[in-house]
């Protein structure tokens, strides 16, 4: 397994990190993710370890807590052997305070997070959405308290945008209060809007990236085709309103050339699409979720190998867009690449 530093800490992270979101699945969303008991979730992270991959992300919102509990359960006994990486801020009730990242609500989730963790402390808090109606002093001072207590140790960020990141970043500055060094990003061949803002932003100011869903939502596993109908036991018939929209051309482009790469280099179409974003700027670990053992040593071989640049640079053109504004004027005008170089 590679190591790599996230962002401007000193922390080393495994370029491949295991999601626990199919873990204890309930409700719509997340038991069609997965139904993961702690029998079976201690196997995936026996095999985890044994690869060296040895930071585990989940989330408070997660089956309601759930996939929390069987992480603590799977993870017993061997606390100190690895990383966890947790979030808060979504909703998890329909009270007043059940919701956002106010100095009540984040003391409370995170005691909540650590009893279900069965740990003493988390490696990275992650806040999972922005949220407007907190004063930015009150929810980084909040963060600073926590990490002189020890309850966590490096804070992060997750679907926030560009200003609200560097706003905190100043206020953080200013005060002399942790800064974010995380930013957990939907980030795959499907979806590059990442690239435009928040890429640049984590070269500059030192968040690493901790890439969510790098397969597209599910859609980059190879069995979806075109010209055929979805397979009938795709998760996404059930999950496809809650992930990030795709064109089905755009989709199908993609598919196209992760297919001929595979033959060129006898690997899958995952592992193709994991590796191509192990080569991205910013990126410090591809999170990667399995239902199963054979999953999960699948997605595990995406690592130590490399694609060509030849082939990296077909990916490259056939999962490309036109840059929203106001990027896409300046693209077109004679001295915009000496002033703003290439990032990816």
């Amino acid at each position: 397994m590679e190591y790599r530093t996230l962002g401007a800490s000193g922390l080393k992270v495994p370029a491949l990190s295991f999601g626990a979101g199919t873990f204890g699945g309930s409700g719509p969303l997340f038991s069609n993710w997965g139904t993961t008991d702690i029998a079976e979730a201690t196997r995936l992270v026996d095999i985890c370890l044994e690869a060296g991959v040895t930071l585990f992300d989940t989330a408070d919102v997660y089956s309601d807590g759930a996939s929390e509990e069987v992480l603590g359960a799977a993870i017993k006994g061997r606390r100190n052997d690895l990383l966890i990486s947790t979030k808060t801020g979504l909703p998890m009730g329909d009270g007043p305070n059940d919701a956002g990242t106010s100095r009540h609500r984040l003391v409370q989730s995170v005691e909540a997070a650590l009893k279900r963790l069965g740990t003493d402390h988390i490696d990275i808090l992650q806040l999972h959405a922005f949220d407007a109606a907190t004063p930015l002093e009150e929810v980084l001072s909040t963060l600073d308290m926590l990490v002189r207590a020890g309850k966590i140790r490096y804070v992060g960020v997750s679907n926030f945008s560009g200003w609200q990141i560097m706003k905190s970043l100043a206020t953080a500055d200013r005060h002399g209060w942790p800064r974010y060094v995380a930013n957990q990003v939907y980030y795959s061949l499907l979806g590059r809007d990442y690239e435009w803002d928040l890429m640049p932003l984590g070269i500059d100011q030192g968040l690493g990236a901790l890439v969510w869903s790098p397969l597209g939502w599910g859609r980059l596993t190879g069995k979806i085709r075109r010209g055929a109908p979805m397979p009938e036991k795709s998760r996404l018939h059930a999950t496809a309103e809650f992930g990030p929209p795709v064109e089905d051309e755009h989709l199908f482009r993609i598919v196209d050339v992760l297919d001929a790469i595979a033959g060129e280099t006898g690997k899958t179409i995952p592992q193709i699409a994991l590796n191509w974003l192990l080569a991205r700027p910013t990126v410090s670990s591809v999170i990667i979720g399995a239902r199963d053992e054979t999953q999960l040593r699948q997605n595990l071989g995406a690592i130590g190998w490399c694609l060509t640049q030849e082939q990296i640079e077909r990916l490259d053109a056939a999962s490309t867009v036109t840059a929203p504004y106001p990027h896409f004027p300046y693209r077109r005008q004679e001295g915009f690449a000496r002033l703003n170089p290439p990032v990816a």
